[in-house]
C-alpha cells in the first residue's frame, strides 16, 4: 500500500483536518487558503491530512477538475499523504463525485478511495493506521460520504443512508474479530449528524457556536452505530463555517474542525485555521487543538455549559 500510515516511534500518530476550503479557480483569496494550509503543515508535521469537505466552491469553479488540481498542487507541496470525503458543494459544478475522485487519486500522496459501488456515496473508506513497529493494525480512520441534499421532498441535507452505516458495521465487525477487540477509531464526513446539536444542547462543550447546527432532517442512526460498535472515539465535520466546538456524547467526542478557506463566509474575530488531531499509540484517547492562521495554538477552547449559548448566535 503507497504511504503506508504508522504510528512514530514515540506512539503518536498526528492528523490536521483542513475543512472548507471553498477552493475557487485560484482567486487572490484563494492563495490566502493555501499559505495558511502550507505554514499549518509545515508547522505542525503531520502524519496525515485529512479534508472534511467542501473543497471547492463547485457551481463557481470554472473547471472544476482544474481546480482541485490546484489544491493537491498545495498538498503535493506540502508533502505529507492525505485523504478527504466530499462536501454539499464540491460536485455542483463541471465535475461530478466520480470524476472528482479520479483526480484525487492522480497523486501520489493521495490515499483517498471511492469505496464500494454498491452503497450510497462516493468515498466511504476506512484507513489503518499500522503500529510503531509495523506488525499489526493499530488504529482506524473512517472516511465516510455524508451526500448533499434531501433525496426526498422533505428538504435540507443530506443524511448517512443505512447502506453506509451497515458498510461501517461490517468494516468495524471485521478488524474487531481480527485484533481482538475494537481498534481506536476515529470518523469524518462533512455534513454533522443531529447529535452534534444535542451534545451542545444537553453536555458540556468547549468552544465557539456562532451559527445554528446545519444537520440532515432524519436522524438515520449512525451515532448509535458507532456507540454500538465501540471503536470511533471521535467524529470531525465541517459544514458550518463558525462552529469550531466539541463535546462528548456517550463516550464518543464530536468535534468540529476549525474552516480553513477565505473564499466564505466567516465572522470578525474568529480567524480561519485547522484542527488537529494526535492519536496515542494503544490508548482509547486523543487530543486535538486549534492552530490558527496567525500562528497561535488554541489548545483550551472555551467552556460552555449545556444550554449556554455563544453570544451573537443566531
Amino acid at each position: 500500500m503507497k504511504n503506508e500510515l504508522k504510528f512514530r516511534e514515540n506512539g503518536c500518530f498526528k492528523i490536521v483536518q483542513f475543512t472548507d476550503i471553498h477552493w475557487q479557480n485560484g482567486e487572490p483569496v484563494d492563495q490566502q487558503s493555501a499559505a495558511l494550509m502550507e505554514s499549518v503543515a509545515q508547522a505542525e508535521v503531520p502524519d496525515l491530512i485529512v479534508l472534511t469537505g467542501d473543497i471547492l466552491s463547485g457551481g463557481g469553479c470554472d473547471d472544476a477538475a482544474e481546480s482541485l488540481r490546484q489544491i493537491i498542487e498545495i498538498l503535493e507541496r506540502c508533502d505529507f499523504p492525505w485523504a478527504a470525503v466530499f462536501g454539499n458543494h464540491d460536485d455542483e459544478g463541471t465535475a461530478n463525485r466520480h470524476e472528482l475522485m479520479e483526480v484525487m487519486q492522480e497523486s501520489d500522496l493521495s490515499l483517498a478511495e471511492p469505496g464500494p459501488e454498491d452503497i450510497p456515496g462516493v468515498g466511504n473508506y476506512v484507513l489503518t493506521v499500522e503500529s510503531s513497529d509495523g506488525t499489526k493494525s493499530a488504529a482506524l480512520l473512517y472516511f465516510v460520504d455524508s451526500g448533499s441534499y434531501a433525496p426526498t421532498d422533505i428538504g435540507g441535507y443530506d443524511w448517512i443512508r443505512r447502506a453506509q452505516i451497515e458498510w461501517y458495521l461490517s468494516e468495524s465487525r471485521r478488524y474487531t474479530a481480527s485484533a481482538g477487540n475494537p481498534l481506536p477509531a476515529l470518523a469524518f464526513f462533512h455534513i454533522p449528524i443531529p447529535e452534534y446539536d444535542e451534545v451542545w444542547d444537553f453536555h458540556t462543550c468547549y468552544g465557539a457556536k456562532y451559527e445554528k447546527v446545519c444537520p440532515p432532517l432524519i436522524n438515520s442512526g449512525f451515532f448509535a452505530a458507532l456507540h454500538e460498535a465501540g471503536d470511533v472515539m471521535g467524529t470531525f465535520v465541517g459544514h458550518e463555517h463558525i462552529n469550531d466546538f466539541w463535546g462528548d456524547l456517550h463516550g464518543i467526542r464530536l468535534c468540529y474542525g476549525r474552516t480553513t478557506g477565505f473564499n466564505c463566509y466567516g465572522k470578525e474575530g474568529f480567524p480561519r485555521g485547522a484542527r488537529v488531531i494526535q492519536l496515542r499509540e494503544g490508548e482509547r484517547q486523543f487530543e486535538t487543538w486549534l492552530h490558527l492562521e496567525n500562528g497561535t495554538i488554541v489548545n483550551e477552547q472555551q467552556e460552555h455549559k449545556p444550554l449556554q449559548r455563544t453570544l451573537t448566535e443566531d
